[in-house]
């Protein structure tokens, strides 16, 4: 049964799934009041506990205390309010890479009442459309390095109306910036419904029409309360670091809400490689990282090289299975915990993960508290330690699809089945075996081969293609597209690169094909179906 709403606009409540089709959500020892409002939580709140002069973010070459950021919050709800015309429960999507700002907007959006949608800024146009499509967005804030592929999704949107810049760099050279100068510090924040939809996060890599997971106000705080509180036993003191996008659930938990929860302090990248994460842990002196196992090994050979990442207390990976052989040479070389974790946007971040004091290679854990995990067969049938099966899931968040049919395949039974195959041992603890299906995991990034090949398909000298993923040592997975030229193209290394920079140009550049192999014809059943498992046969 839920709460009161807030939302004037109801068109998240009304698009939420049909009740028979939810999972279980038990919430015992997750209580929280019946007006709850999430932006201010994580800011006025933290002034209101005397963490007004301590830092909260850190970017572009500053720091900004609590106080800072809960008056400029304000500022921005504001403009959002007075100016911009936001009513509770419309969304508003934000687009822009690692910086503050994105910050400052997604919480000023959420104090106003707002449905937040926040974008990769590598997303292009196409991709940009079928968010704003299927989220109904009317408004846009973008970083103002960022507005050309959202303008031009807005140019021929029926529902985005209006885009308005921001000065990611930490300026005041954006529209958003200057309305805000005059405005208040002070707000009186929308009170929102605790069972309100806060955050719509659409799921990495998904294909065809997205698929948009949708969180309320309390699971925003839960993730902080059960996971970070937990097991990463978050203080003050703490200083945040890593390379995930806030775009994903993943790197909003850690480099937003678990900090801001805790008064700790979170540095955003805007270029988050290895070797930028590193000068931040050496210059800051950061004491928890969130990135995935590529990342933790280019950080690894860097330490040969001298670099100091003595100030880490722990590194959580996740995105893709820790393998044990970096498990192994970071506990070497640090002697810090390394904690493998499995979560997705649909339950919106980890779930079962490793522990300071039991961590181990080539296992990912136990549930977090709050949550329960089984292996099941496809009639859902619990199966017995040691074999390999579906992970079942369900606790205090759990997946809502945003006016989806996906959800029945999403749900059964009340459990949530993540598409991971798993086993668990003799002593309780879960390990990853494969994913369940065609999602190709490199570097920590879900990508969905069939959008590759309809990118691969828009070239006029792709007749066909198929593409699969490859194991790769540094990356997971890699995409290898195999390519049936059209009649008179020559197969060669030029050509490799046109389809490549293709591809970059089309869609997220990060799910650019790294290798393309050149094929006389496709392998296929009798009637015409494209048999892939074949052609990842002969890519081990």
């Amino acid at each position: 049964m839920l709460g009161p709403t807030a939302h004037t606009d109801t068109f998240a409540r009304d698009n939420l799934p049909p009740a028979a089709q939810w999972p279980e959500i038990p919430l015992a020892g997750f209580d929280y009041p019946e007006w709850l409002n999430a932006g201010v939580e994580l800011t006025d709140r933290l002034v209101e506990r005397d963490f007004g002069e301590r830092t909260a973010l850190i970017g572009n070459g500053r720091r900004r205390s609590y106080r800072e950021l809960a008056e400029w919050t304000n500022r921005l709800a504001h403009v959002l309010v007075e100016n911009l015309g936001i009513e509770p429960g419309n969304r508003v999507l934000i687009r822009s890479a690692n910086n503050p700002a994105m910050v400052a907007c997604w919480l000023a959006a959420t104090k106003a009442g707002a449905v937040v949608v926040n974008t990769m800024a590598m997303l292009r146009a196409g991709e940009l459309e079928k968010i704003v499509d299927k989220a109904e967005i009317g408004l846009a804030l973008c970083d103002n390095a960022l507005l050309d592929e959202l303008e031009v999704c807005a140019s021929t949107s029926q529902y985005l109306k209006r885009v308005v810049g921001f000065d990611g760099s930490a300026g005041f050279d954006g529209e958003l910036d200057r309305l805000a100068l005059d405005k208040p510090a002070t707000f009186d924040a929308v009170k929102t419904g605790r069972d309100d939809v806060a955050l719509l996060g659409f799921t990495s890599g998904t294909t065809g029409t997205p698929k948009a997971t949708m969180h309320f106000h309390r699971d925003l705080l839960i993730i902080a309360d059960g996971y970070a509180r937990e097991v990463l036993k978050v203080t003050p003191d703490d200083i945040f670091v890593g390379s995930p996008p806030l775009a994903f659930t993943f790197g909003l938990g850690g480099l937003a809400i678990f900090p801001l929860r805790f008064g700790a302090a979170a540095t955003l990248l805007e270029k988050a490689s290895p070797q930028n994460m590193i000068e931040i842990i050496e210059t800051y002196k950061a004491t928890i990282s969130f990135t995935a196992p590529t990342a933790y090994r280019a950080m690894l050979q860097a330490m040969d090289e001298g670099a100091d990442l003595s100030s880490l207390r722990l590194a959580v990976s996740a995105g893709e299975t820790l393998p044990a052989p970096i498990f192994e040479e970071w506990t070497r070389k640090t002697g810090k915990p390394i904690l493998d974790g499995i979560g997705s946007t649909e339950m919106l971040h980890i779930f079962i993960t490793n522990r300071i004091e039991d961590a181990a290679p080539a296992r990912t854990g136990r549930p977090v508290g709050g949550y329960e995990a089984k292996i099941v067969d496809i009639d859902m049938h619990e199966l017995p330690c040691g074999e390999v099966g579906a992970l079942a899931v369900r606790g205090p968040t759990g997946c809502r699809y945003l006016a989806d049919q996906r959800q029945a395949n999403y749900v059964n039974q009340g459990w949530n089945i993540t598409g991971d195959a798993f086993y668990q041992d003799d002593d309780g603890y879960f390990h990853f075996a494969a994913r369940s299906d065609d999602m190709i995991v490199s570097a920590g990034y879900n990508i969905a081969g069939p959008e590759v090949e309809a990118a691969l398909l828009g070239h006029p000298d792709v007749s066909e293609c198929a593409v699969v993923g490859q194991a790769n040592h540094e990356r997971g997975e890699i995409v290898v597209a195999h390519v049936v030229l059209s009649d008179g193209v020559e197969a060669d290394d030029d050509e490799i690169q046109r389809l490549q920079d293709f591809v970059k140009q089309t869609i997220a550049p990060y799910k650019y094909p790294r290798r393309i192999v050149f094929v006389d014809a496709l392998p296929k059943t009798a009637t015409g179906k494209i048999q892939r498992f074949r052609l990842r046969r002969e890519a081990p």
